[in-house]
């Protein structure tokens, strides 16, 4: 890749598969720190832009908390000032990635929009994530994920028969239809660049991501094997083989054996009525059926039908809370989860055969002292100082 000030990538020691790269990440909430904190961790080296008049964040976590600034250098830049402005593009110049999530025209205000830093930097990827993407009469609309879950007709199909939709927290359009997306688009387009030698922009919009996430569902619906209804299909608790019963004690187990094997393999061991496995997708069977397995399940505590079906492919897993699925003997084997500092968290995924992948840890002073960032950047020290003097660059 070309791009990267000399030596960036090298100082930190990082051996991920984006090792060298360097990203610029204009700081903000939601998907595109996600996507800053996973390019980290894949080897990039992350410079995090904040404004220097940023006020206090709506959601204030202690740092070591805060994956929002871990892995990643921290410079406080007023871009509204031309002195900033000239600043990032400096900086652009020099890296391989610049991801932002503002409202369509905020970067082309301040003078960064694509057109000016490709100028400066032709082989720059330029990813742009937004709810609405950045045109069409919505564009300029603010929103979150549920939001985007609305409009892209997700939301309507998450929940219970009769009951209102659910939100599947922010993982669907937010992190999936977002960061996951404009990760996939970046990494795309540096793939392309790696032959033509050109930067692009990436235009990703949450709608559309988290859309494409659910084309299967499209083509389900357009073959008749789907209905637009909530809770009335096979993977949205219409089906009784795919749905969470509550347990003797309160607390919940999945179902989840679509398919004929797995289901008479669960009939067998629930036990369940021999003439419910020849009528697995007969619909009228399945409130008989529901009643049946939610009746047999009431019977045991949820951590007894776990050791029940443990060894089994009747494919039921005991509904474990964040906290508790820290624990679990799979989970702890593939060292899924690990300390970085006071946090548990998830480990680093996905995992590669060549390099190690280091969870990100939190800013240190030096990572935050503009001279040292500026400096591998090519910048003096004397226009470093002048820069901070003239209240360009915050402390």
């Amino acid at each position: 890749m070309t791009g990267s000030p000399t030596g960036a990538g090298a100082s930190t020691g990082k051996t991920g598969p984006l090792a060298g790269l360097t990203v610029i990440e204009l700081a903000g909430l939601g998907p595109v720190p996600l996507a800053a904190l996973m390019l980290s961790e894949m080897g990039a080296e992350v410079l995090r832009v904040e404004r220097a008049d940023a006020g206090k964040p709506l959601l204030s976590l202690p740092e070591e908390y805060d994956l929002d600034h871990h892995g990643r250098s921290i410079l406080k830049l007023d871009l509204k000032r031309p002195a900033g402005a000239e600043l990032l593009l400096r900086l652009a110049a020099k890296a391989d990635l610049l991801i932002e999530g503002f409202r369509p025209g905020v970067m082309e205000r301040l003078g960064l929009g694509p057109d000016v830093v490709l100028q400066r930097n032709p082989a720059l990827i330029y990813g742009r994530l937004t709810g609405f993407g950045q045109d069409g009469p919505l564009s300029g609309r603010a929103g979150h994920d549920i939001t985007y879950l609305a409009y892209a007709g997700l939301l309507h199909a998450v929940g219970r028969q009769d009951a209102p939709p659910v939100p599947p927290l922010n993982l669907v359009a937010d992190q999936g239809g977002g960061a996951m997306m404009l990760i996939a688009g970046v990494l795309a387009a540096l793939f392309q660049r790696s032959r033509s030698g050109k930067g692009q922009v990436v235009d990703a919009s949450m709608i559309e991501g988290a859309s494409m996430l659910a084309a299967p569902i499209h083509a389900y619906m357009a073959s008749g094997l789907w209905t637009d209804r909530r809770g009335e299909n096979l993977l949205d608790s219409g089906a009784p083989f795919y749905d969470t019963y509550e347990t003797a004690d309160a607390r919940h187990v999945a179902v989840g054996c679509l398919e004929p094997r797995f289901f008479a393999e669960f009939a067998r061991l629930l036990p369940l009525d021999a003439h419910f496995v020849g009528s697995q997708y007969d619909k009228s069977s399945w409130p008989a059926m529901r009643a049946a397995i939610a009746g047999r399940i009431k019977a045991k505590t949820r951590d007894e039908w776990a050791g029940h079906f443990a060894a089994t492919d009747a494919c039921v897993a005991p509904v474990l809370s964040l906290v508790e699925a820290r624990s679990h003997p799979h989970n702890r084997a593939r060292q899924s989860f690990v300390k970085s500092g006071g946090l548990d968290r998830p480990a680093p995924a996905p995992r590669f055969s060549q390099g190690s992948q280091v969870p990100a840890a939190m800013p240190t002073a030096a990572d935050r002292q503009p001279a040292g960032i500026l400096t591998r950047f090519g910048l003096g020290e004397e226009e470093i100082a002048t820069l901070a003097k003239a209240g360009v660059l915050a402390q």
